[in-house]
């Protein structure tokens, strides 16, 4: 189970585990004695594990060595091959910024005044900045010195916010902590992964945000003649007109390796996808299912992301313009992830819901920690924090289907944490699945906005949704025959 241990203060989540839940098993293929060949049916198994092992580098004299998605076979007989997320991309054994001894999770959670949280987070801005080991000018110090004593209303407002939850979430994450260093999840002394040096780099440079971009130059699809699925079979080719225009399904119990512009991706069993961009929706809402969960994970404007341009962002205005009234269903729940800014936290809460009819019910913490229990940044610091948002609500409507569908579950509460070990992966989001299993029913509709993987039981869309399902990002381990 990717739920480690459920307390009254939240969830402790394994991510990895939860990607190997699935499993991906290349079996059933046969081939004359010593032959390579290449199998796209992966199935699916529940005989998991939380931690990968590499496979062994394969050989062969008489032809190329196998890549991601090559399913070995000699003699006959049919070899077994599983695919497994690497590990190294969870191997967070350190805090990104070490806290001060008195701000370690394990010293309690002190009452503090607003005024003292300010202090906190100036005294970990000044580590951060001696942490660099460069010196500063005389110019330089006094600016840091002036700029220690002025906060902008942003700021001030965060600050407000971090005081009324640092408890709740200081506590709450202990208590979890300390259940997963008891089963021995976590462990207070860490050592290094052995395959550490060999981690696959975090950006895959696969195109596509570049190919929905490419796609709006397409001659027009005439709706009424074209599919709103493609169903994916044998064929691992998928031509790009055909992915971009229309959903696309595994509607079987195996996972399918597809190949998209020269490059490898896993889609695993019972899930669909639409890779386009938000000019590009009409096929999802041609897909014609209504959602009974909804998360989105809306690409945020903030200055990191102008500056690093690691990906487009989308104005309020954008965003609001999400048609998620014609794709939820009666008492829909609707989850967003929210960034640590206030003016996007209230954006949600107070326009973003009632424009699409949801009534907020409550907001949730994703705690980041490391293998060995600690806050992956100081819980004070000024401009990160170890945690992130999520904003829980209700599509509003007919009242008696909302009766009905709420039968059975429980209502959401107002305050839980999601504790997890973050992926090293840039928005990598930790997987709710197991997390929002009680509070709906079984074998809903579920749809994830802004995906940038796939899941079991879901539909994801999103102009990268592929992206984490790259063979790049899975080893390839060789089993017994």
């Amino acid at each position: 189970m990717s739920v480690v241990h459920r307390l009254t203060a939240g969830w402790l989540v394994d991510h990895l585990s939860f990607i190997n839940q699935c499993g991906y098993e290349i079996c059933d293929s046969f081939a004359y004695p010593g032959s390579v060949t290449l199998n796209t049916s992966v199935t699916s198994t529940r005989d998991c594990h939380a931690t990968s092992t590499f496979a062994a580098t394969s050989s062969s004299r008489d032809g190329p060595i196998p890549g991601p998605g090559d399913a070995i076979e000699r003699e006959g007989k049919p070899a077994k091959t599983r695919y497994l997320f690497r590990e190294e991309f969870f191997d967070v054994s350190k805090p990104h910024i070490a806290a001060a001894p008195e701000e370690q999770l394990w010293q309690g959670c002190p009452e503090v005044s607003l005024t003292e949280v300010k202090a906190n987070s100036n005294r970990e801005e000044h580590r951060e900045g001696t942490k660099s080991g460069v010196g500063d000018s005389v110019a330089s110090a006094r600016k840091k010195r002036k700029r220690k004593c002025v906060f902008n209303q942003g700021e001030l407002d965060a600050l407000e916010y971090h005081s009324k939850v640092r408890k709740l979430i200081w506590e709450g994450t202990l208590h979890l902590v300390q259940e997963g260093l008891k089963s021995g999840f976590l462990h207070r002394t860490t050592t290094e992964l052995s395959c550490r040096k060999n981690v696959v780099p975090g950006h895959i440079g696969c195109g596509l945000a570049e190919l929905c971009e490419m796609a709006k130059q397409f001659p027009a699809v005439n709706e009424s003649d074209h599919q709103a699925a493609h169903v994916l079979d044998d064929e691992t080719s998928i031509p790009e007109q055909d992915l971009l225009s229309c959903v696309t399904e595994n509607s079987s119990n195996c996972a399918k390796i597809v190949v998209l512009m020269g490059q490898k991706y896993l889609v695993p069993p019972k899930s669909s996808f639409l890779l386009s961009d938000i000019s590009c929706l009409q096929p999802l809402l041609n897909y014609k299912k209504k959602y009974d969960v909804i998360v989105i994970d809306p690409p945020w404007e903030n200055k990191s992301v102008k500056r690093s341009n690691r990906y487009s962002y989308l104005s309020s205005w954008q965003i609001k313009q999400i048609p998620v009234p014609a794709l939820a269903a009666p008492n829909c729940l609707v989850v967003t992830w929210v960034t640590n800014r206030q003016k996007h936290l209230r954006f949600v809460k107070d326009e973003l819901y009632p424009h699409w009819s949801v009534k907020t019910l409550a907001e949730w913490h994703w705690v980041k920690i490391t293998r060995a229990g600690e806050f992956v940044l100081p819980l004070d610091s000024l401009h990160k924090k170890p945690y992130e948002v999520l904003v829980l609500g209700r599509v509003q409507g007919n009242v008696k289907e909302a009766l009905r569908k709420s039968e059975d579950v429980l209502p959401i509460p107002e305050h839980k944490l999601i504790v997890s070990i973050p992926c090293s992966l840039h928005s990598h989001k930790p997987p709710l699945t197991a997390v929002l299993a009680e509070f709906i029913k079984p074998d809903v509709e579920r749809l994830e906005l802004f995906a940038r993987n796939l899941q079991p039981g879901w539909t994801s869309w999103g102009n990268e949704v592929l992206k984490f399902q790259h063979m790049e990002y899975f080893t390839l381990l060789q089993n017994e025959n």
